[in-house]
């Protein structure tokens, strides 16, 4: 293990206690009962379980790591500035936790230079911990994850979801004809938010593989690194290297990943011709 990877793992230890107390803070405000009336209650109550969440990772994780600076929106994409950064989402998948829903988690990623290298992702309601140091492996509740074995793609188990509401009319098309398309590929295709929640089944293997058509920086980096660091392979839909500036996503085990991105990168041109 380098000195790096030495210190990050300590660093580590401080970001799981910062984003397992946030997501206990919130665990306290839900309820399998709740039901929001409108898109105005919907955006109040997002923004007050955010507004708690966030300040309580605002305080650990400046003390984690003073030297980071805290991204405040959630929604940015594209690449930081070089130094380091905190990406978080406070609640990611706020819109089923506000709807009585299971399908949430809080999550905190440091970028280096912008590349993820360390992540925590904790499910309060299962009370599981998802966390990866960058060139140490992933782990749930400590115990190593590993990318599903598949070889076949008619035989895998795959999923999308979209980046956030209100996307373009060509990302809703490409969604639809890729959900189409992996149909007729793939065993069975989810589609569902947050993308964290399924980019985790794809580390521990659970699922095999997971797209998407448009990024948000803070949906994709916590589960990129664990799917990384869990012995997948991060690509765009045409195959070349993920990073912060790609315009889409894909995570796979690299036995699969081709079968993939050949089913879906057809229908970058298909739509946009």
């Amino acid at each position: 293990m380098t000195t790096q990877q030495h210190n990050d793992r300590e660093i580590l230890r401080l970001v799981e206690q910062a984003v397992v107390a946030a997501a206990e803070a919130i665990q306290d405000r839900f309820s399998i009962d709740a039901r929001p009336i409108d898109r105005h209650d919907i955006g109040a109550k997002i923004q007050a379980n955010d507004a708690i969440s966030m300040s309580i990772l605002q305080e650990k994780l400046a003390a984690a790591r003073p030297e980071a600076t805290l991204v405040e929106d959630e929604l940015e994409t594209g690449l930081l500035p070089p130094g380091e950064w905190w990406v978080v989402d406070p609640v990611e998948g706020a819109i089923n936790q506000i709807h009585g829903m299971a399908e949430w988690c809080v999550s905190a990623t440091l970028i280096r230079d912008n590349e993820p290298v360390i992540t925590v992702v904790h499910l309060p309601l299962t009370g599981d911990t998802y966390s990866a140091v960058a060139g140490a492996g992933a782990q749930q509740n400590g115990q190593p994850l590993s990318v599903s074995a598949k070889r076949d793609i008619d035989a895998a188990m795959v999923g999308t979801g979209q980046a956030m509401p209100g996307e373009s009319v060509q990302v809703y098309q490409m969604m639809g004809a890729s959900v189409s398309t992996m149909l007729q590929t793939a065993l069975t295709v989810r589609v569902s938010v947050p993308a964290t929640l399924q980019l985790i089944q794809v580390a521990a293997g659970r699922m095999d593989a997971f797209w998407q058509f448009s990024q948000v920086r803070s949906g994709l980096v916590s589960g990129a690194l664990l799917v990384q660091e869990a012995g997948g392979q991060l690509t765009d839909v045409h195959g070349k290297p993920w990073s912060l500036e790609s315009e889409h996503f894909v995570a796979a085990p690299p036995q699969l990943s081709a079968a993939v991105t050949n089913a879906l990168s057809p229908l970058i041109q298909t739509t946009y011709s």
